[in-house]
């Protein structure tokens, strides 16, 4: 049986060492008439929090911060309801911080000083008791790229670029803006191109990174080898610490772990404006799996993940 293709984007799958599926689809950019490629860089929208969360545990493991530091040690300025909540908190989507829903005069795709975007953060309380429950916060990831930058005294985009993505050879990935990038996906909704999200300030740490296909097939490749966090650490990341809503899953630091496919997977799905994303480790049958498009309606995108983990 064929696999079914997506209308633009990239889907990679490998067992072991081989490359089970690789399928490159439709136009990267229409106005260029560039296709899909192996070497086409998308938005991996919240995939980016599994990135967040290594940076995090790479500063622990020297010694820079610990995840149970309270938030308000690394964000400056931070309003007496957050004072209780700790890194591990924001990791876990367990500090009662809202996601974007919850912040309904935040402009997406508007460019916004970064301590203006804290003061936006700030006007809304908890949901609940940091710890006394699960709601998921791209809003905490941006806390937690900023406490990265002040452990790590650098910007957050640097720190990836050399602690993460350069150890693990993955040339074509970056976080922030795309303009004036080579290889870039032009993101789309039902065909029609659309403006990105902003990616340097409302996104860091939440939905930033752009990846090749072949980068997040390293990227995986890295947390099942260890070749960048301490084998302690990722134990560390895929451990189950809260139920994630009312199916069966829950979440670690930056990932889902639960039953896909009838296998224990650790992964992530994605979606920002005009992209749509999603990666999986599967270890027992030693699977991982890479589906990026650059329509975020893209009608075959939601059957292709059980097909090819049920037909190969």
């Amino acid at each position: 049986m064929s696999t079914p293709s997506l209308l633009r984007g990239m889907v990679l799958l490998a067992q072991g060492d081989r490359r089970a599926v690789e399928q490159a689809t439709g136009l990267a950019d229409d106005a260029t008439g560039q296709p899909c490629s192996g070497r086409t860089r998308f938005q991996i929208a919240s995939i980016s929090k599994n990135m967040a969360a290594a940076a995090v545990l790479l500063l622990a493991e020297r010694g820079r911060l610990d995840v149970h530091d309270p938030v308000d040690r690394w964000v400056p300025n931070c309003p007496p309801a957050w004072r209780p909540i700790t890194l591990h908190h924001l990791l876990t989507h367990t500090s009662g911080l809202g996601h974007w829903e919850e912040y309904p005069l935040l402009d997406l795709a508007g460019a916004i000083d970064p301590d203006e975007l804290l003061a936006v953060f700030r006007e809304v309380p908890p949901l609940f008791a940091a710890g006394a429950g699960w709601h998921y916060s791209s809003p905490g990831y941006v806390l937690l790229a900023r406490a990265v930058e002040r452990a790590a005294d650098r910007a957050y985009r640097d720190f990836l670029a050399e602690e993460v993505f350069a150890p693990l050879d993955m040339t074509g990935s970056f976080a922030g803006s795309g303009a004036g990038r080579a290889d870039v996906a032009t993101g789309h909704s039902g065909g029609r191109p659309v403006l990105s999200w902003d990616l340097d300030t409302v996104s860091m740490g939440a939905g930033d990174v752009w990846c090749t296909a072949g980068d997040l097939l390293a990227w995986l490749d890295g947390l099942r080898d260890a070749r960048l966090l301490t084998p302690a650490s990722v134990a560390q990341m895929i451990t189950a610490y809260a139920q994630a809503g009312s199916g069966p899953q829950a979440y670690g630091y930056g990932c889902f772990v639960g039953p896909l496919a009838g296998e224990r997977s650790v992964g992530h799905s994605g979606h920002n404006l005009g992209f749509k994303a999603f990666v999986a480790w599967l270890p027992d049958s030693d699977r991982r799996l890479v589906v990026l498009t650059n329509d975020d309606e893209d009608p075959v995108a939601p059957t292709l993940i059980d097909h090819l983990l049920t037909t190969n």
